[in-house]
């Protein structure tokens, strides 16, 4: 045997015993082949599981895509490196970048590389100065676009992508701009506000869980707590100045901010909590503590403050002009309530952000999902708010599952045993894997980003 062909098993032995992959491109090599990607800039490298390399970039993209001499923006991802022979994932959260590096379900279930993206506008990944015009489902799908045909330059085997909650959502809004780009989707606890003006939350709210007293529950300590506003805004402006929190900007004012907590409570109780909670819903005859710790717990009275919400202020703008929101009727606490229809978007973005609503872009992606769209898989809830108006895909190779008593943290793993056989060896399918992969002990599920109502 040669030099060479020595060198070949000794590079190859030496990989393994780092916990590389054989085959896998050499450290230097594989940070050199991102840089020379057009518009690609490695940021770091930080330490990760055996097997993977984890890649802090950026990637440049065009501010305005219709327009793409007209500035532009360095938008964050990270690379989760396995094997450029392994299949490659496409993960977003609709939001910023995730803090974790775990991996999502279908980057486990196909044993294949991961990419995260930051959607644009969530800092630091917005154009200076921001033009807000330029925050639309189609401009975050072209930058899909873009990633994704730059880094098929070392990822040329198949591509799925995936996103929970608001990221579901724009992988399904990918999809419809750019069917091609990718073998497969899996959105999951994705909702599909078609209609802004009509609304199916009432009706789901009103007979959600299996015990008809949690939801009557709910209600009396709602109630309860606006009938002890004093007390409840004087533990809430106490928390808010120890933390340096204020309401003047977004809010409004802290009587807004309650309000806006104490209306979110039946909501984000069956979209993080559910049946199983039931009982720790308290009585109200309660104390006040206890009311302000179950709503907080529930709620989080920090998201209902200037700083709270301004990290969200990409999604509420794309809600009020593009996605929709959620109608739910205050009538139950109406005759407590200072103030009405708090959590239009209008209310939520700050006023220097002008806003316009443009009905009927999410009736051309449901069309397209129902009629034209195809290796899509949508996995919802049973209990979970956002799935009372879910994606309905209509072709084949296409597939929707409701996993039993889950709420917004759905996953494939809950589902039966027969559907959960079915849908991973779709998704393994979808990617040209055909066993069933090897998954490392320790790595969870991606968490799922807040979904604000």
């Amino acid at each position: 045997m040669n030099w060479r062909g020595w060198g070949t098993i000794a590079v190859a032995c030496a990989m393994l015993l780092v916990g590389m992959p054989a085959g896998a491109a050499p450290p230097e090599d594989l940070a050199q082949r991102l840089e020379e990607l057009p518009g690609m800039t490695v940021v770091g490298e930080r330490p990760t599981e055996p097997g993977f390399r984890l890649f802090d970039l950026t990637f440049t993209q065009p501010a305005d895509h219709r327009h793409p001499d007209a500035g532009s923006f360095e938008q964050r991802l990270t690379l989760l490196h396995r094997d450029p022979s392994r299949p490659a994932v496409l993960h977003t959260t609709g939001y910023g970048l995730p803090t974790s590096t775990n991996r999502t379900e279908p980057t486990q279930l196909v044993d294949g590389n991961q990419v995260n993206l930051e959607h644009r506008f969530f800092t630091p990944s917005r154009p200076e100065p921001a033009d807000w015009n330029d925050l639309d489902i189609w401009q975050a799908a072209t930058d899909e676009h873009e990633v994704i045909s730059a880094l098929r330059g070392i990822y040329d085997r198949q591509w799925i992508t995936t996103g929970a909650s608001k990221g579901g959502m724009t992988a399904v809004y990918h999809r419809h701009f750019y069917p091609d780009d990718v073998d497969g989707t899996v959105a999951y606890v994705a909702p599909n506000d078609v209609d802004n003006d009509r609304d199916a939350y009432d009706r789901f709210l009103s007979s959600v869980g299996t015990d008809p007293a949690c939801r009557e529950a709910l209600t009396a300590v709602q109630r309860e707590a606006l009938i002890r506003r004093p007390e409840m805004i004087a533990r809430f402006q106490s928390f808010a100045d120890s933390q340096g929190m204020t309401f003047d900007r977004i809010i409004g004012d802290i009587d807004r901010g309650l309000e806006l907590v104490v209306l979110d409570a039946s909501w984000s109780f069956w979209q993080y909590r559910g049946q199983q909670d039931c009982g720790q819903v308290p009585a109200s005859t309660a104390s006040t503590d206890e009311i302000y710790r179950f709503l907080d717990e529930t709620v989080e009275f920090a998201f209902y403050t200037d700083q709270g919400m301004e990290p969200y202020t990409p999604y509420y703008y794309q809600a009020g002009t593009q996605l929709g929101w959620p109608g739910v009727s205050d009538e139950p606490l109406a005759d407590l309530l200072h103030h009405h229809e708090l959590s239009q978007p209008r209310n939520l973005v700050p006023r220097e952000i002008p806003m316009e609503f443009e009905p009927g872009v999410m009736r051309e992606v449901d069309t397209w999902v129902r009629s034209q769209g195809s290796e899509l898989m949508f996995v919802n809830g049973q209990n979970d708010p956002w799935s009372a108006e879910p994606f309905e895909p209509g072709r084949g190779d296409s597939h929707s599952y409701l996993v039993p008593g889950a709420n917004h943290g759905a996953k494939i793993a809950g589902l039966p045993t027969d559907q959960r056989a079915q849908a991973e060896a779709t998704v393994r399918r979808w990617a040209g894997v055909d066993v069933p992969a090897l998954r490392s002990t320790g790595i969870d599920h991606q968490p799922v980003e807040r979904h604000p109502r």
